[in-house]
């Protein structure tokens, strides 16, 4: 599983890393929210672990911008502070966090945590593949989008994916569709 870790204290930070790293977890380290915010739109990770108060952009902020950002898979996020968990823990999650860890961190209980995030993780990475199943008409192949009208497949791709189509006719198609009509065409002229 691919983490992103947001702390600001470089200690903490070390530390936090060389315990996820024993946890056989591929570990980026941030030194606050706005580096954290950086590298989770490149890394694209599975986890982001963040502290709660951060210079630039709090753990709050962090988890709404990755909430709010159109993500072609889910995020996990944990928060961690030193806050009172009753404090913070609404304000926390009602923000996109999936889980509030106070500090100092038990391994153990982190370990416990982890397990669950990488289950939920599993879990919609399955409900994503069904979704991504795309109902298509066996005559027409237009496809059915998610708002059940029946769209061209070449233009839901393109709507949905960065790929372009360009279109040609294969030898057999041209043999049983275009010939015949070519045929049919130059007797009429004749």
């Amino acid at each position: 599983m691919r983490v992103l870790l947001a702390e600001d204290d470089a200690a903490s930070r070390r530390i936090l890393a060389a315990q996820l790293r024993q946890l056989d977890l591929e570990v980026k380290e941030a030194e606050d929210g706005l580096a954290a915010w950086v590298a989770f739109q490149t890394a694209k990770p599975d986890l982001v672990i963040t502290d709660w108060m951060m210079p630039n952009v709090a753990g709050p902020e962090l988890c709404r911008r990755i909430r709010n950002c159109a993500a072609s898979s889910y995020t996990y996020i944990i928060i961690l502070t030193a806050l009172d968990r009753k404090q913070g823990y609404l304000e926390g999650m009602n923000a996109g966090a999936d889980d509030f860890v106070t500090k100092p961190i038990n391994i153990g209980e982190l370990s416990a945590r982890l397990k669950v995030a990488q289950r939920i993780l599993s879990l919609q990475s399955h409900v994503s593949k069904l979704e991504g199943l795309l109902p298509i008409c066996p005559q027409c192949k237009k496809i059915r989008t998610p708002l059940g009208k029946w769209e061209a497949v070449e233009s839901y791709i393109m709507k949905h994916s960065d790929a372009l189509f360009s279109h040609g006719i294969c030898p057999e198609c041209y043999k049983l569709q275009i010939q015949p009509q070519l045929d049919e065409l130059k007797k009429r002229d004749r």
